[in-house]
């Protein structure tokens, strides 16, 4: 597997490169790779079937200038800037026998996930461990309440909070797998530009954005590094299929139809 650590000008052409990877793995002229992107600007995007109107507060989002895409892959709809850690895994499926399915899929690349980010944790917050939570989320679990200092403080379980959110889309021969990791987001805003999801985990519990996610606060440096020799991606990808990146920018990401579609 390669290794591509590339974040691009703008939304549009980030979202269009995952996609780019896929096809041109799926192709035969791509192969395995894992990237990292950084967004510098906040906006939002939302998962390939989710309804704009339905899961974003649009009239807040226009207040802020806060621009709106749509990704390929399914799940719920996020919202990314500074603060977020974007990873893609492109994988072929017949690497593999628990790839053949979207569950086995998700249950695969989330436990080396989970297993990965968790020793990082734990070197930092020993009474704190990283749990698959749903489907593909990662959150954080622990003895205590998070966050908490004082003395006395109550040991019981307490409710797992999001750090991870993932999605999966599927060619024939190759899937496309990505997420992001949330190490020192504004949470707040994520409160004022999203609604309450139309689909939420059992664990959610109905609580609202900044109840439900919480910070790594941990350096993108340190993920990178455990995610990459977890998926063995140590040898540097030389460059991105390039011309398919700007036809998907130009043809799709950037359009009100793909977008907005309905």
């Amino acid at each position: 597997m390669k290794l591509l650590d590339l974040t691009l000008a703008s939304p549009a052409e980030n979202l269009a490169c995952d996609e780019a990877l896929l096809n041109s793995a799926e192709a035969g002229t791509g192969g395995e790779v894992l990237r990292f992107w950084e967004p510098p600007d906040y906006f939002v995007v939302v998962g390939y079937a989710n309804k704009v109107e339905t899961e974003v507060n649009v009239a807040a989002c226009q207040a802020r200038r806060i621009p709106i895409f749509r990704r390929c892959s399914g799940g719920g709809t996020v919202l990314q800037g500074p603060g977020c850690l974007n990873y893609t895994l492109v994988l072929q499926i017949s690497g593999h026998p628990s790839l053949a399915n979207i569950s086995g899929a998700n249950e695969f690349i989330m436990e080396r996930n989970c297993e990965a980010i968790g020793s990082e944790i734990r070197s930092q917050m020993p009474e704190i461990s990283a749990s698959v939570c749903g489907h593909t989320d990662l959150a954080l679990v622990a003895r205590h309440p998070l966050g908490a200092t004082k003395q006395g403080e109550g040991r019981s379980p307490v409710t797992p909070r999001k750090f991870s959110g993932n999605s999966q889309r599927r060619h024939k021969r190759v899937l496309l797998f990505h997420g992001t990791f949330l190490l020192g987001f504004d949470l707040p805003l994520i409160n004022e530009v999203l609604r309450m999801p139309s689909q939420q985990p059992d664990y959610r519990n109905h609580r609202h954005h900044t109840d439900f996610l919480i910070n790594l606060n941990l350096p993108a440096t340190r993920l990178k590094n455990a995610l990459s020799k977890a998926w063995n991606a140590m040898e540097k990808l030389p460059d991105y299929p390039v011309p398919e990146t700007h036809r998907l920018t130009v043809e799709k990401y950037s359009t009100a139809k793909w977008n907005y579609k309905s």
